[in-house]
């Protein structure tokens, strides 16, 4: 029987098979002896030991489309990042480390700007427009008025996807409304997961339509992205790629270079001078890092 892990915990993996429900399963040894630890998002093949209990075994992990390290997870299809427009103000900084981390890992990114009734239309439309500007796809959404959750659930459909944000964006008050058709409070998924009930250091799936998952991810409060040479980094700003190769100096990082026409497009207004400001901070962070390796 076919299902996908939703969570993990102390040994115990959680199988949902669409249309037979959540099994607790263990793993096999085998799994231990091949040095394969299963993820949350993994798609596996079980065998039952107990229908009326459901519980089984994990005895195959199929082919992972991908594998994150922050969140562990795998076969992620995409990431929604939750900022708020007001109350608290976004923290560009913090959505750009998002984003590097999430193009480091190739995972394809959704903005979404939510209290959208706090903000002015002129506003709105300026914070959408930087990002848009590289190459994401926004959203605008207000949960506390109900506006915008249908455009999301169109995006999440048949998609396992990572939500992530900083507290007080309203990201539980949308995972809530994009769940009210499955809820997650009701029974036997909650008296199945019950052992995992003050584990909010774990990642979880949660169910919100046939083969549709958010994965609510802990700790995303202060990521950066681990690893990467300072060199690394330009390939990680999408906007700067019709650019590379374009200036002076070969493998110029767009930072003090004379020639640079990255920065003759910040200058121009072409290319978001916030967006520049925190790019050339985190090169700078690297640097450092780089400087205490040595």
């Amino acid at each position: 029987m076919q299902g996908k892990i939703i969570k993990g915990i102390a040994g115990f993996y959680y199988v949902d098979v669409v249309e037979s429900g959540i099994y607790e399963c263990k793993a096999k040894g085998i799994f231990r002896k091949e040095k394969r630890k299963p993820l949350v998002g993994d798609n596996v093949e079980i065998e039952i030991l107990n229908e009326e209990e459901k519980t089984g075994n994990l005895v195959q992990i199929y082919e992972r489309k991908n594998e994150l390290i922050r969140p562990a997870a795998a076969n992620v299809d995409q990431a929604l990042v939750i900022f708020a427009v007001r109350q608290p103000d976004p923290n560009y900084v913090l959505l750009d480390r998002f984003l590097i981390a999430m193009e480091q890992q190739e995972i394809p990114v959704i903005i979404c700007f939510n209290k959208r009734d706090l903000a002015k239309e002129q506003e709105l439309e300026a914070m959408c427009r930087i990002y848009e500007g590289c190459g994401y796809h926004i959203l605008t959404t207000s949960a506390s008025c109900e506006e915008g959750i249908e455009t999301v659930r169109e995006l999440l459909e048949g998609k396992t996807t990572v939500v992530a944000g900083p507290s007080g964006v309203g990201k539980s008050s949308l995972t809530n409304l994009l769940q009210e058709e499955i809820s997650m409070e009701t029974g036997e998924i909650s008296k199945k997961l019950k052992r995992g009930k003050h584990t909010t250091r774990h990642s979880q799936l949660l169910t919100v339509g046939e083969h549709t998952y958010l994965m609510d991810t802990p700790g995303f409060s202060s990521m950066f992205v681990e690893g990467m040479e300072k060199e690394e980094l330009r390939q990680f700003f999408p906007e700067f790629r019709e650019y590379e190769g374009t200036c002076r100096f070969q493998g110029c990082v767009h930072v003090h270079e004379p020639g640079c026409l990255v920065k003759e497009a910040v200058e121009e207004g072409k290319l978001s001078s916030q967006r520049y400001e925190n790019y050339v901070s985190f090169y700078e962070e690297l640097k450092e890092k780089e400087k205490r390796r040595y």
